[in-house]
């Protein structure tokens, strides 16, 4: 490997499952109960709000149960340690890295904790329910939405993401399952910008083939090993 100066970390749903957080698809694609295409999309907000509306209540109180992990935490000492440029950039809508020390961070499909505005866009802080009609502060509408990027929506800062990939050293994917993009896509940008690359997961994702190494295992095994050899 190259010597290392930027880095760039994906992170997915299989680094908060082990604090007891649901990963997005389970058996039968369902989420939680719910198949996807019935709360994350827009199709489902404006025929469904109220059921939506509830789904992310329900998911934003469950972040009082939980607690970051061995591997967020990992994270989160990379993130006040490392000297170079680092950014993290999650596909998880939880607070766990937040919570762990992480501030070098990027919530590609945004936050349990947050609301947006479908009126004036604008985003803020939120926690406890968010009623259908809820209004903005910012603009009066009464138009506040659960501040989640749904599917055939942009996520969020891809432009400084790819500027960020394209200067990285090393791009290290974590719990994801490769199947969704454009963050499925993130190793090959990496990659063309000559960048190491490194999986770390339960098992093999849709995309392992493009990383240099594969390790497999737990990541509050696999990511404090790594960071401590890291930082070494």
């Amino acid at each position: 490997m190259r010597p290392v100066e930027n880095i760039v970390v994906l992170t997915g749903a299989g680094i908060s499952a082990e604090s007891g957080l649901a990963t997005f698809r389970g058996p039968g694609g369902l989420w939680e109960g719910h198949r996807v295409e019935d709360v994350c999309t827009p199709e489902a907000l404006h025929r469904d709000p109220a059921l939506v509306h509830r789904f992310y209540d329900a998911r934003r109180a469950a972040l009082d149960t939980v607690a970051p992990n061995a591997a967020h935490r990992a994270l989160g000492r990379l993130d006040a340690a490392w000297p170079g440029e680092l950014l993290i950039v999650t596909q998880n809508v939880d607070d766990l890295h937040e919570r762990a020390g992480a501030t070098r961070l990027l919530h590609i499909h945004g936050e349990l904790r947050s609301a947006l505005c479908a009126a004036c866009s604008k985003r803020r802080a939120h926690t406890g329910d968010l009623p259908p009609g809820s209004v903005c502060a910012a603009c009066g509408a009464p138009a506040l939405r659960p501040d989640i990027v749904f599917f055939g929506e942009m996520p969020y800062q891809m432009e400084r993401i790819e500027a960020a990939l394209a200067d990285a050293d090393l791009f290290v994917s974590i719990g994801t399952s490769g199947a969704v993009y454009p963050a499925a896509g993130f190793v090959q940008t990496a990659r063309h910008g000559r960048a190491d690359t490194l999986e770390l997961n339960l098992e093999p994702s849709a995309g392992s083939y493009f990383f240099a190494q594969t390790r497999i295992g737990a990541a509050s095994a696999l990511v404090p090993a790594w960071v401590n050899s890291l930082l070494a």
